[in-house]
C-alpha cells in the first residue's frame, strides 16, 4: 500500500524509546528504529521534523543529498538530520504542530500551549479557563492539538480538574474537547480523548478509552463513532480518504483498567491501522508483535518512500553541511563539486 501511495510513515513510541520509520522495501515492509529519550510528540513534513523527548524538543531537517549517499546508494530519498535541540525540562511534551514559523507544543505538565524561544524553557500562550495557574503538576492532562489556518484551534484534555493529577479520578468519562479561541467546551463526557484533527471540513477525534475514531458535530457537540479498533487509539494522520491510526495495547493498570476498551477487549493490539474515512473500512494494518506496546504519534510523509534519520554521533554528520544558496554556490565554485 505504501508503494502504491508513494509515501512512508513516522511513528513515536515512548515505551520503547524509539522513533520508527515505516517504509516499503520492494514488496516487503521495513520498520526502521531510531533511539530517542521517551519520544512522544512528533510532527514531520517534507522539509523538517520535530520530536518531543523527555527533556527537550529535537528539530531535524531533511537533506536529501545526504540520503543519496547512504548505503545502499540511491535508495534513501530523504534524510532527516538533527539541527537544533531545545532543552525544555520535563514538561511532558505531547502533541506538537507548526503554525508558520512557530512550533506549538502541548505542555502537559504545565497544562498549557506553548512555543519555544531560545532564551526560555518554553513560552506559555494559552491554558484552559479552568486552570488557575501555571504549575508542573498535570492538572487536566492536556494532550491533543488541532490546527486551523496555522493557529491552535482545538485541544483535548482528559478532565477539567484544577488540582494536581486531578484528571485521574474521572478519566473514563471526564474527557473534553475545547475550542482554543473561546475556551469553551465543544463536547464533554469523552473517554480519554486524544489527537483532534480538522480535516475535510470535519472535526475528528480519537476517543482512546473506547478505542475509536469519531467525528464531532460543532453545532451540537454530538460525537459519532466512525470505527472501533482492537486497541487504545492515539496518533492520527490523514492522506486522501484514508486515516492512519495508532493503536496501543495498554496494560491493566490503575490508569487503563476501568476503560470501556479494556472491558470490551481482554487482548489489545499495538500497531497502525489504515481505514477509509467515509466507511470506516480497514484498508491495511501493521501489527507490532514484540518490543513495541504503545504508540503515541503517527505522521504521514507524502512523496517520501524511504527516509532515514541520522543520530547525532553518526559519521555522516561530520561531513554534511547545509548552507544558504549564495554560500553554497561559492563552495561549489571553489571545489568544483557540490556539498552534501
Amino acid at each position: 500500500m505504501l508503494n502504491q501511495l508513494g509515501l512512508s510513515l513516522v511513528v513515536s513510541t515512548y515505551q520503547a524509546g524509539k522513533v520508527i520509520l515505516i517504509r516499503a522495501d520492494g514488496d516487503s515492509l521495513n520498520a526502521h528504529f531510531r533511539p530517542f529519550s521517551r519520544p512522544m510528540g512528533l510532527v514531520a513534513n517534507l522539509t523538517r521534523m520535530a520530536v518531543g523527548t523527555k527533556n527537550a524538543v529535537v528539530e531535524l531537517y531533511n537533506m536529501p543529498a545526504v540520503g543519496q549517499k547512504l548505503e545502499p546508494k540511491g535508495k534513501h530519498d530523504a534524510c532527516y538530520i538533527p539541527r537544533n535541540r531545545h532543552v525544555t525540562g520535563d514538561i511532558d511534551v505531547h502533541e506538537m504542530a507548526w503554525g508558520g514559523d512557530d512550533l506549538w507544543v502541548v505542555n502537559t505538565a504545565f497544562s498549557c500551549l506553548c512555543t519555544l524561544e531560545p532564551a526560555y524553557s518554553f513560552t506559555p500562550h494559552w491554558r484552559p479557563p479552568f486552570i488557575s495557574a501555571l504549575a508542573p503538576d498535570d492538572r487536566c492532562h492536556l494532550n491533543g492539538l488541532a490546527m486551523v489556518d496555522d493557529r491552535p484551534r482545538y485541544v483535548t484534555a482528559l478532565g477539567t480538574s484544577d488540582s494536581p493529577q486531578g484528571w485521574r479520578t474521572t478519566k473514563a468519562t471526564g474527557g473534553v474537547l475545547l475550542d482554543v479561541p473561546s475556551g469553551g467546551e465543544v463536547c464533554r463526557g469523552l473517554s480519554m480523548p486524544h489527537s483532534p484533527r480538522w480535516y475535510a471540513d470535519r472535526l475528528w477525534v480519537l476517543e482512546s478509552g473506547q478505542g475509536s475514531l469519531a467525528t464531532v458535530d460543532l453545532a451540537t457537540g454530538a460525537v459519532e463513532t466512525v470505527v472501533q479498533f482492537p486497541g487504545f487509539t492515539r496518533g492520527l494522520a490523514f492522506y486522501g480518504n484514508l486515516a492512519f491510526v495508532g493503536l496501543s495495547q495498554v496494560r491493566e493498570t490503575a490508569i487503563f483498567g476501568e476503560l470501556p476498551l479494556t472491558q470490551r477487549l481482554t487482548e489489545r493490539t499495538c500497531g497502525v491501522w489504515v481505514v477509509q474515512i467515509q466507511t470506516g473500512e480497514t484498508i491495511a494494518f501493521l501489527r507490532f508483535e514484540s518490543g513495541v506496546e504503545e504508540v503515541f504519534a503517527v505522521e504521514v510523509l507524502p512523496q517520501i518512500r524511504f527516509p532515514e534519520i541520522l543520530e547525532e554521533d553518526q559519521e555522516q554528520l561530520s561531513t554534511s553541511f547545509a548552507l544558504p544558496d549564495a554560500a553554497l554556490k561559492e563552495v561549489a565554485a571553489k571545489h568544483g563539486s557540490g556539498t552534501d
